[in-house]
Parts: C-alpha cells; structure tokens; sequence
C-alpha cells in the first residue's frame, strides 16, 4: 500500500518548483509585455522651418518640439530637414526626369515622413520665400506631401505669425496636406516676459506644454490617417 503521509519523490518536488517559477517569471514579464503590446506605431515627422537665421525663434520652437518629443511622447520622432541649400524653382534644372541632388534629397526625406511639422513665420502676411519654395520643390510630380498629416507652430509679433498659418492651410488644400484644426499655436515672441533667450531658445513654460498638445494631437491624427498597420 502507499502511505498517504510518505513526502513526494523529487521529480514532483522539481516539477512543481519549476511551476511556480514559470509562473513568478510571467508575472515580472507581464507589465512589460503588455506595455510592449499597447505601443503604438512610431510616427516619423519631419520638422520644417521657415526661417533661415541661426538664432530665428521659429526654429527654437521646433527645437523645443523636438526635445518634449524625445522626452515626453512615446512612438513620436522628429528629424529636423534643412531648407536653406535648395535652389530656387526652376523646371530648367529637372533633366533626365531627375531634380538637382539638394532637392532629391529633400524630396526624400519628405517622402519617407509620416508627418510634418512646420515653424512657419510671418513674412508680409504670408509664408516665407524659403518655405513656399521648399514646398514648392516636394509638391513637383510625384507630390511628396500628398496624403499626409501636419501641424503648425509660430511665432512673431502681434498675432504670432499666425495669418501665415492660415495661408499655409490653403497651399495644403491643393497638395493635399491635412492639418490637424486644433489646437494651434500662435506665441507673441515680443510680450514679456521673455519668450526665448539669444540664442533663440524657448523659454517659456506654457508654450512648450502648448507644444506638447500640438504634437499628441498631431501624433493620433496621422495614426488615423495611416489606419489599422
């Protein structure tokens, strides 16, 4: 007969420790998993400033943007592309069916971005000569921009650069760039207290959490526009 109080052989002493190990090591996995499960498809934007000077303000404001990306919003990424080396639109340069190589590199780039965000000034009521340009260059056959998410920041005196922003929506409208409505971003650079230090930094505490609902706003409308992956 078998005694019902004799202690289990060690092979059922393994088995059940092995057991209880398996099952501590799924719960430490577990919020990492899940974690992992719930993250969402990263969002490459790329950053386009309207202002070529070194210290512009516009351009602290996607330095700031890039920086509350980094540290605050998961599954978001911004690159920064330059503007400043593209030659002015000329159909003569495009030979062979080929654009001039500063321009195939940034048509490149805007291609490959599931997103952009522009730092668009003010300039005689109307977007910049260099970011019309620019514009201009991508929306060339086949258009770049087409289909693709977008955000605005500004900023200037009065009203912020903001009557830029509302003429850089209707360029959208025939390249067929979606903007996200709210929230928007107009900042008087010029209202104290001070808005950037001298080198053009940001260093407001409101506008860069302003920053960051611009960007999540802008982060959920393009995963809406790419769809289910």
């Amino acid at each position: 007969m078998n005694n019902s109080s004799s202690p289990p052989d060690n092979n059922t002493s393994l088995s059940i420790s092995s057991a209880a190990d398996a099952d501590a090591s799924h719960k430490r996995k577990t919020p990492e998993m899940s974690s992992a499960a719930a993250a969402k498809p990263l969002v490459n934007v790329a950053a386009i400033g309207g202002s070529l000077r070194r210290a512009s303000f516009n351009r602290g404001l996607l330095r700031a943007a890039t920086k509350i990306c980094k540290e605050s919003i998961p599954g978001m990424k911004i690159e920064y592309v330059e503007i400043g080396e593209l030659p002015f639109l000329n159909t003569d340069l495009e030979v062979g069916g080929k654009f001039p190589n500063e321009v195939e590199v940034f048509r490149k780039k805007i291609a490959e971005a599931d997103a952009f965000l522009f730092a668009s000034p003010e300039y005689n009521y109307s977007v910049t000569a260099p970011l019309k340009n620019a514009i201009d260059w991508a929306s060339r056959a086949p258009n770049a921009w087409a289909d693709k998410a977008a955000a605005i920041l500004s900023t200037g005196g009065g009203f912020g650069g903001g009557r830029s922003q509302y003429h850089l929506r209707q360029i959208g409208v025939y390249i067929d760039l979606h903007f996200i409505n709210k929230p928007e971003f107009f900042l008087n650079a010029f209202q104290p207290p001070a808005k950037f230090d001298s080198d053009g930094n940001l260093l407001d505490k409101d506008a860069h959490e302003k920053i960051k609902e611009v960007l999540l706003a802008l982060q959920a409308f393009t995963l809406r526009l790419k769809g289910p992956c």
